[in-house]
């Protein structure tokens, strides 16, 4: 028993930690584009450093996994990438430039109830309004898409009224040049685009490892066609070269920590909690998430906090927890069915009377 404890305490704290370096995630990529890091070229450099971490592990720990590739694979790798990185990454970062960095998670949130709501129409998600999985499931996702709309539609009044003169240092002057130019409602549109391209990856992707099981390939080739992809909209719309060297140490930062550690170290972090506790114990841990990059983009940039925002939160949250309660009973129920059919015709075969179940 003592052993279960300390391994549960243990996978806490690295979740805690999981969710902290996701919040840094925002800061920093905020960062990026307040000092100047082309919104293409970042995440060239994110996915290529991805690609250079990965692609490596997949070639020896996945030989014998890899099925063969076919012209059919590689197209549907380049969609899988172009909905999962090029159209995820490309808003989010759109959306965190014209809006707050506060804003990203808050409304990412949303994703697994919008996960739901896709699955559902593609008839790869059961719903059943009668029992009460099924219920909560559908509560909740009205509770996410309402929140998410709050957002997007009503900013209302600043809640913390900080004086901007009273936080120092260069990242505060290069945020107010960006801070007038932003448009909440398209940084909350692009936001929204971000989590729609995010659900659709993740349902994309659970159809894509059935057929093709080497995660770290699939991921690897995700990467490699994100890249490809990012450079052909590079040809068209960054083609001033000086936008691609990296010109300070800030820069270099920055770029590290998201390819590195958001798309290397936290990765290959949260596969492992997955396998030790199941997607719905660690996705109970995004929300925390939301309240770190608060705090931080408030001590940071000196961002505002809006009544609409919050309003939106207080329906997002509660809602992914429905959505997420609902999975999970629904597993439950779904296993006791499987366990009551099974049973019975173990111990009753050829027609003799079932033994009692204990």
């Amino acid at each position: 028993m003592g052993v279960l404890v300390a391994e549960r305490v243990k996978l806490i704290w690295v979740l805690l930690a999981l969710q902290f370096c996701l919040a840094v995630f925002h800061i920093v990529s905020r960062l990026a584009l307040n000092i100047g890091v082309s919104k293409v070229v970042y995440p060239v450099y994110r996915n290529l450093l991805a690609l250079l971490l990965l692609s490596p592990l997949a070639y020896f720990f996945e030989k014998s996994q890899r099925p063969p590739l076919t012209i059919s694979l590689l197209a549907q790798f380049f969609l899988l990438a172009l909905v999962g990185i090029t159209a995820n990454q490309g808003f989010y970062l759109l959306g965190l430039y014209y809006a707050s960095p506060t804003l990203a998670p808050a409304m990412q949130n949303s994703v697994p109830a919008i996960t739901f709501v896709m699955a559902s129409a593609l008839r790869l998600e059961a719903v059943n309004a009668t029992r009460r999985d099924g219920l909560a499931k559908i509560l909740g996702t009205i509770a996410c898409v309402g929140g998410a709309t709050i957002i997007i539609l009503y900013k209302g009044p600043p809640l913390l009224h900080l004086q901007m003169h009273q936080i120092e240092g260069y990242i505060l002057a290069v945020d107010q040049a960006s801070r007038n130019m932003q448009n909440w409602t398209c940084g909350c549109i692009y936001l929204l685009g971000n989590c729609l391209a995010w659900a659709a990856w993740m349902v994309f992707q659970a159809s894509m490892l059935k057929k093709y099981p080497a995660k770290l390939t699939l991921t690897s080739f995700t990467c490699f066609f994100g890249v490809i992809q990012f450079l052909m909209i590079a040809a068209f719309v960054e083609t001033d070269w000086e936008r691609w060297k990296i010109q300070s140490a800030e820069e270099l930062f920055t770029i590290l920590y998201a390819g590195v550690v958001t798309s290397g170290i936290v990765v290959s972090v949260q596969t492992w909690c997955i396998q030790k506790s199941g997607p719905v114990f660690v996705a109970v841990f995004q929300p925390l998430q939301t309240f770190i990059v608060g705090v931080m983009a408030a001590l940071i940039f000196g961002d505002q906090l809006y009544s609409g925002g919050v309003v939106g939160v207080i329906l997002i949250v509660p809602g992914l927890y429905l959505v997420l309660w609902g999975k999970t009973n629904e597993k439950r129920f779904a296993n006791s069915e499987e366990t009551s059919v099974t049973k019975p015709l173990l111990s009753g075969e050829s027609g003799a009377a079932p033994k009692d179940i204990p």
